[in-house]
């Protein structure tokens, strides 16, 4: 009784912001796991509130993330309804090693790109530094990579996610943010669902197609 009403103090002491991002989060990933449509709206919400969590926190990279991640949310949304009306969903696919290269391309450009990026406008634009410029901005372009295989349905964004969701863990546990690090040790146990899910779709697709 007492750990419960221990836990009941700290949520309250939580932003009420990080809690509806969490609780919305949580619903969306889940969602998305279980091949659902309804999970981009979720999305949309809890990316929508952490642009200004992660403002607060100065985790620029972060928050430039998720305006990204807020109008690829909406592409995903677009993107998944435009299933053939033969089918209950879009087909799950396998990554194509043009798309690896291309993704480690990509990573190992930008990630530099937007970390000295960010170490350089702080006393510019005269805002506080960004913490963990370099790092930060190595799981924010994994994240944009992820992103975009998800709203196209590839199979391997789940092990990217899972990935990435165990780096933030760690950066988000010394900015404080232990709601956000709770959560993102949910969202990795839900991307390996996810994960193992989606697989279990595309042997059923193969099996259906043979």
């Amino acid at each position: 009784m007492e750990f419960l009403r221990s836990v009941e103090n700290w949520w309250i002491l939580q932003s009420l912001l990080e809690r509806i991002g969490f609780i919305t989060g949580i619903i969306c990933v889940l969602l998305a796991a279980l091949n659902i449509i309804w999970n981009w709206p979720f999305a949309i919400v809890s990316t929508g509130l952490y642009i200004f969590v992660f403002a607060t926190h100065q985790l620029y990279a972060d928050m430039g993330q998720y305006v990204y991640l807020f109008i690829s949310n909406i592409y995903g949304w677009y993107y998944w309804s435009r299933r053939p009306k033969s089918q209950k969903a879009i087909p799950v696919i396998r990554i194509s090693k043009k798309q690896v290269w291309w993704s480690v391309i990509i990573i190992a450009v930008l990630s530099p790109v937007l970390g000295f990026t960010l170490t350089r406008l702080a006393p510019i634009l005269h805002y506080a530094p960004a913490a963990f410029p370099y790092l930060d901005s190595f799981c924010t372009v994994c994240s944009l990579v992820a992103q975009i295989f998800l709203a196209r349905k590839v199979l391997e964004n789940w092990l990217l996610w899972v990935f990435v969701d165990i780096i933030y863990i760690g950066v988000y546990s010394t900015k404080n943010l232990q709601l956000t690090a709770i959560l993102f040790v949910i969202y990795t146990g839900l991307a390996l669902f996810g994960y193992l899910d989606w697989r279990k779709v595309y042997r059923k697709q193969n099996n259906i197609a043979a």
